[in-house]
């Protein structure tokens, strides 16, 4: 695409900032390798692999089975992101931007803010998750704290969560090539003690292993359709895990050449990434098992057991990288943006990353006390179906309605004649099939009577807010 098509000329202040106008493809230096990266090190954060190793344990499966729904995940996750990224890809926007073409040039504050609320719970329980690795390397080196702690945490974990909340702000203030480059070296690091720690336990598991995985996790249940049933919650689980990066992809993509090296890093980044790094999850859960007589599902936990300095701080050092960078990626990145277009006069990238930081530090704070208790599976299904239906409603406009055409002086104009108005800057089509699509699909995790459907809150949001905004269109035209 010729970069003289994505400048705009004529702007809304109240629309447009430098952090929200159109990158050229001149500009961006992001590739393959960079999109691999951030799957990366997404699933391989500490909080990745406790969600991964607990539903080896939750749904009572034969372990091959678990493994195999995360992995068909990662391919559904992989075709979700190849149709959100696109966009992005081509006309240089992050996501509060692109929405503007479907929800409307003042509306898209409103999935905007959705979107930074949903980025800043896991920003806050990522830091404390990575803390948790810096409370490991400092308990290795010099002891236990002793003495009462404060909201379930020690005061070496106080210390070590503080550490890494400032940490991750002086790296979000050194700007995303710093990010990148702190990525690039986190991710491979993480796999390759990774695998150390799966040998060491396989080793030490000896032949008990591998009958292991396919004994321990064997489901007891006898209802008709349990197996399959558990399956599909699996996969549903795993999906929303994802569901905060999918609908936001955008955020990333903005900085890639081009859409086939997207595509090749999603491709390697979620299912093959995803196969390789299960396997792992799966041998070192089954191993702790066999080793210690109980499932360990926080690697941090493992590695206290196994009692090895060297690799306690190696290990520690490397959960703690993964877990920064993703969350400054995924859960930083996001909410800037977003904040940033709800007020780009007053706030720009850098104090929307600094608001974020700000009340994080609080989700944080209580993760352990309160918020923890909630369950992974279940707080990863209710965040992400609260956002699910936005994602039916980008792809469905993009790609039907817009044919995959975007006006960028549009987009950051607020005059009523505009193609992005609508009525008084909001898309009421899009914001009501929002409205009942959001209903089901959080109701999917609430409600007892629909516990069957839990873990399948986000897919069924999304297909719903695509279903009902095409619905909407075709009733009353593109235009309302």
């Amino acid at each position: 695409m010729d970069d003289r098509l994505l400048e705009v000329k004529s702007r809304d202040p109240s629309l447009y900032n430098k952090d929200l106008a159109p990158i050229k493809h001149k500009d961006r230096s992001w590739g393959w390798f960079e999109i691999f990266n951030v799957w990366s090190n997404d699933i391989q954060s500490l909080f990745g692999y406790s969600l991964a190793a607990s539903l080896f344990l939750t749904y009572g499966l034969n372990g091959w089975a678990v493994m195999a729904a995360i992995i068909l995940a990662g391919f559904i996750v992989m075709i979700l992101v190849n149709l959100t990224g696109k966009p992005s890809v081509k006309y240089g926007i992050p996501f509060p931007v692109l929405i503007r073409s479907s929800m409307g040039v003042r509306g898209a504050n409103f999935p905007a803010l959705l979107r930074a609320i949903v980025g800043i719970f896991w920003y806050g329980v990522q830091t404390y998750f990575a803390s948790t690795a810096v409370t490991l390397l400092l308990t290795a080196l010099w002891g236990p704290s002793e003495g009462a702690g404060f909201l379930g945490m020690s005061a070496t974990a106080w210390l070590s969560f503080v550490i890494v909340w400032l940490f991750q702000i002086l790296l979000f203030w050194q700007g995303i090539d710093k990010i990148k480059i702190f990525l690039n070296l986190a991710g491979p690091l993480v796999y390759l003690v990774m695998v150390v720690l799966m040998v060491i336990v396989w080793v030490k598991a000896g032949d008990q292993l591998l009958p292991a995985v396919s004994t321990i996790f064997s489901s007891a249940g006898t209802t008709e359709g349990s197996d399959l049933a558990a399956f599909s919650a699996i996969v549903g689980t795993m999906v929303a895990y994802f569901a905060a990066v999918v609908i936001n992809f955008g955020d990333f993509t903005r900085f890639v050449r081009s859409e086939r090296e997207m595509k090749i890093g999603n491709l390697l980044g979620l299912p093959l990434n995803v196969a390789f790094f299960s396997f792992i999850a799966l041998m070192i859960t089954a191993g702790t098992l066999v080793l210690f007589g109980e499932a360990l599902t926080n690697p941090a936990d493992i590695i206290e057991r196994v009692d090895s300095l060297p690799l306690t701080i190696v290990a520690a050092l490397t959960f703690f990288a993964a877990t920064v960078g993703i969350n400054l990626v995924a859960n930083f990145i996001p909410p800037a943006y977003d904040l940033a277009n709800l007020f780009p006069r007053v706030i720009s990238f850098r104090i929307g990353g600094l608001i974020t930081a700000i009340i994080a530090f609080f989700v944080g704070a209580f993760w352990v006390s309160f918020i923890s208790q909630i369950g992974i599976p279940g707080f990863v299904n209710a965040l992400g179906a609260i956002v699910a239906p936005f994602y039916g409603i980008i792809v469905v406009d993009y790609y039907l309605v817009k044919r995959q055409q975007l006006d960028m002086e549009q987009l950051f104009s607020s005059a009523p004649t505009g193609a992005y108005y609508y009525r008084g800057g909001w898309n009421v089509k899009a914001l009501l099939a929002f409205a009942m699509a959001a209903t089901f699909s959080i109701s999917t995790v609430l409600l007892p009577s629909l516990a069957d459907l839990n873990g399948y809150g986000w897919l069924i949001g999304a297909a719903l807010g695509g279903i009902f905004y095409s619905i909407l269109v075709k009733i009353t035209g593109a235009r309302v």
